[in-house]
């Protein structure tokens, strides 16, 4: 007996080795339940394992494939009991009721997604073999997410029986079909504004080339043509589109994507994806180490997925558009009081402590012992992969939660309604649960409004977040800025420019263009076959002006304004005109002052000395005519110098006209009579009465009433009117008299030049007449003069521009008067002043009788 009993402890002590307990097998241990009773369940499906490759291509074509723990999803569980027990705390919702929860761990694998709801739906619980564990209490209402596609395989099982289910991952439109899913419900916000958000990002900022990066999944289309119109609205040009197929491995073998981001010239590229295909983008990104880019981003990543990519800094200065939300501070309590002694339950917990703070297993069970760091809390793990602050799907667990609490109180008291004899317990089938859900919206505890209900959603505020990585994986995300649609026009986004870190490499702001800008003075040529934003900068045209950086077209400046030499800037025009003060009119005041006295000189001469015969010869009244009517002459040149008016405009033309044509008549007029008096010895009694009766002095009166009708006609239709001139001369505007009628005007100087080839025909005609002091050879040459001057003023009256015709016309008329002043009264002065001997009766009679 002895002996037996030696054996047995032999026996059993030899076999303790064999079944001594290893601490390593609990973390090869999966949890895969965690269940809390209560009167009412609520059930949530976290993925929180992960395939992880170790990196994203293998050159060698093997993939070394792992699981990893999710640290977001495990903040997912904890935002879940955060809200049940926030919930059994608040007695206004489900008074003497209390929520448990059944927490399901689900792979990507379609049927292990489908495996949790299917217990669910029977009750049954953890499956062991030959045993029956179903439960008393069905599960309400379903939490499912992150991701839509997780949803989607669970929500179309549930809809067979209207079970209800509320998806916390990002709002999705193919979920909001109540054909495929009628029971299905959403808690995030919709991303509608969300396109244009990140254009007035890249508005601000000045980005007009950048990329695009989005996954080819049923909104892929939607969301692409959504972001191309806002761009295309706001000029904003896209450098390329990557369309990523929406099976996130198929990302890891796609290297084409990532030559075609690193060789673009766009600085900045949209990655518009959500949080499940996110992590295998940023993988792919951080192994081809693709820096000199800033990533905008419509969600964040799984940090703890590819942790050594922070060592590297691709994502360094990242801008990422977060659903804004009010942090609650009990959450942030509740992780600092969440340890194993309160929820021993939790494995994920215990290897956690186990790992940080070298607590011991108690054993298989792989529950925490003892032998801890003291006062430890979740708060003292390493912030890689592992964040105090709620995430953004853990606020929309939170609000998921309150949501099916409000219902089942809703529900309870209209069964309390319609049964007051009732024991007060809330009995749940779950599909009466879908009318309440579906009309559901309530404040959440921070005062925010939820709406399930996608109909009546709302846009939301978005948070604008910077992503700061530093050494040794540590990360910051700073807020720099805030986006409110329903803000006005121009206030709609707010950012804090100097709190931004910008990627790696860029010292200052980062430019993403096609082309540089056009400076002020130069506008944008469009290239032919490139898009809008890819241009040449051309040089504004003559007198254009462009005062901005990268304006599309040049403005012309006014006419008062002329464009300065750098185009960039108008600048006021000079107003001038012929005055005193130039030399030019200087010059032509002296010369017509000095003519007109010269020739009141020559008409003093010949009043004093009107007895001799040189002054009798030739019609004594038509010389002084002639003599005044050039003194007046002279001085028309005057009434073209100074500013010019209403008034100067009409004497100019009509004194000029009416003078020049007494002046031409009076000539014509002496012509005649010399071929008169000539003829008046040959037979003949018309002649001799035209002489008689002093008919040739009435060629004066009648052509100068010809002249008047044609001026009065002229002032009557058209008359000349104050003018001004802004293009002959570069930056100034000439004041000048514009002539009203071209045709009246030239009418008029037809008329002369007709009155002075009759002249110069009458006189040329008696020019061999035999008389002493015959001046019909001068009067010939002095109207060939006048008919020249004003057939050469015609021409360079139309090619001269400005003040400088003024003075060409004022010039004619000095030269013309003087041509006919030098040409007829300058022999006569010489002989009357310098050769008085000649001008005496006796050396005229002489002469006769020698000839």
């Amino acid at each position: 007996m002895m002996f037996s009993l030696i054996f047995l402890f032999w026996f059993l002590q030899s076999l303790v080795p064999f079944y001594s307990f290893n601490s390593s097998q609990c973390y090869s241990k999966e949890q895969r339940h965690l269940y809390h009773d209560g009167n009412v369940v609520i059930a949530i499906f976290v993925p929180l394992y992960d395939c992880v490759h170790d990196h994203p291509i293998n050159f060698t074509g093997d993939r070394n494939i792992h699981t990893s723990f999710r640290t977001i999803a495990y903040q997912y569980f904890l935002s879940f009991i955060f809200a049940i027990e926030e919930v059994n705390r608040n007695m206004h919702i489900l008074p003497n009721t209390s929520l448990g929860f059944d927490l399901y761990n689900v792979n990507s694998n379609q049927w292990d997604t489908l495996e949790a709801p299917f217990l669910c739906l029977t009750g049954t619980g953890i499956m062991i073999p030959n045993y029956t564990c179903r439960r008393q209490k069905n599960v309400a209402a379903l939490l499912t997410g992150a991701s839509w596609t997780a949803s989607a395989h669970i929500g179309r099982l549930l809809s067979l029986y209207k079970y209800p289910q509320v998806s916390f991952g990002s709002f999705d439109t193919i979920l909001s079909d109540r054909c495929q899913f009628s029971s299905l419900y959403q808690t995030a916000h919709k991303d509608t504004s969300l396109p244009h958000g990140i254009v007035l990002l890249m508005l601000h900022f000045n980005w007009t080339w950048v990329g695009l990066v989005i996954i080819d999944d049923h909104n892929g289309a939607e969301i692409l043509s959504d972001l191309r119109g806002e761009m295309d609205r706001n000029h904003v040009c896209v450098a390329f589109v990557e369309m990523i197929p929406d099976n996130v491995a198929s990302f890891y073998f796609n290297s084409v994507t990532i030559s075609q981001i690193m060789i673009s010239t766009a600085n900045v590229v949209i990655i518009y994806a959500d949080n499940e295909y996110l992590s295998g983008i940023i993988l792919h990104i951080a192994y081809y180490l693709v820096n000199w880019k800033v990533w905008v981003m419509k969600s964040q990543w799984d940090q703890n997925v590819g942790t050594f990519i922070f060592m590297l800094d691709s994502l360094h200065g990242s801008l990422i558009f977060a659903h804004h939300h009010v942090e609650f501070s009990d959450f942030r309590k509740f992780i600092q009081t969440y340890n194993p002694s309160k929820y021993p339950d939790d494995h994920y917990l215990a290897l956690a402590w186990n790992t940080h703070f070298n607590c011991s297993f108690s054993g298989p069970d792989c529950k925490i012992l003892g032998n801890c760091l003291p006062n430890v809390s979740l708060e003292m793990l390493p912030r890689i992969g592992w964040e105090m602050d709620m995430s953004e799907e853990s606020y929309n667990i939170f609000n998921a939660v309150y949501a099916v609490a409000h219902s089942l109180h809703e529900m309870n008291i209209k069964q309390v309604q319609n049964n007051p004899q009732g024991n007060g317990e809330v009995y749940t089938n779950p599909w009466e649960l879908n009318h309440f859900l579906n009309n559901m919206h309530f404040n959440n505890s921070a005062g925010k409004t939820v709406v399930l209900d996608p109909e009546r959603k709302l846009d939301t505020e978005y948070d604008i977040v910077n992503l700061w990585n530093f050494p040794l994986g540590l990360t910051q995300k700073m807020k720099v800025g805030t986006f409110y649609p329903k803000a006005p026009q121009g206030q709609e986004m707010f950012l804090s420019d100097h709190m931004i870190q910008w990627a790696t490499g860029f010292t200052d702001l980062p430019r993403s263009v096609c082309s540089e800008s056009c400076f002020p003075g130069f506008r944008k040529s469009a290239q032919e076959g490139r898009p809008p934003c890819c241009y040449h900068c051309t040089h504004c045209p003559h007198n254009e002006i462009s005062n901005e950086t990268d304006m599309d077209h040049c403005v012309r400046c006014p006419v008062s304004h002329y464009a300065n030499t750098e185009q960039n800037h108008c600048l006021q025009k000079t107003v001038t005109f012929l005055a005193y003060e130039d030399p030019l009119g200087m010059a032509l005041t002296s010369l017509a002052l000095s003519f007109s006295a010269l020739t009141a000189g020559v008409l003093v001469v010949f009043v004093k000395h009107h007895h001799t015969p040189i002054v009798k010869a030739n019609n004594q009244a038509l010389t002084y005519i002639l003599l005044i009517t050039l003194t007046f002459c002279f001085l028309c040149p005057l009434l073209y110098i100074g500013h010019p008016n209403t008034a100067t405009c009409i004497l100019q033309q009509s004194t000029f006209a009416v003078l020049f044509t007494v002046a031409l008549s009076t000539v014509l007029a002496k012509s005649v009579t010399v071929v008169l008096a000539f003829r008046i010895t040959f037979p003949g009694r018309l002649i001799r009465c035209i002489m008689i009766s002093r008919a040739p002095n009435f060629i004066i009166p009648i052509c100068t009433l010809i002249q008047l009708v044609l001026c009065g006609i002229w002032l009557s239709t058209s008359p000349p009117f104050v003018d001004s001139d802004a293009y002959s001369k570069h930056g100034h505007i000439i004041i000048i008299c514009n002539k009203g009628s071209t045709i009246a005007f030239h009418s008029v100087l037809g008329y002369h030049c007709f009155m002075a080839l009759g002249s110069y025909t009458m006189a040329y005609l008696s020019r061999n007449l035999p008389d002493t002091f015959n001046e019909a050879k001068f009067m010939s040459f002095s109207m060939l003069i006048f008919f020249s001057v004003w057939v050469t003023f015609l021409p360079v009256y139309h090619s001269t521009k400005g003040k400088h015709v003024v003075a060409m016309e004022a010039y004619s008329i000095l030269v013309s008067s003087v041509g006919l002043l030098g040409c007829i009264f300058v022999p006569k002065c010489c002989i009357i002043l310098f050769r008085p001997h000649r001008n005496v009766l006796h050396h005229v009679r002489n002469k006769v009788h020698s000839r």
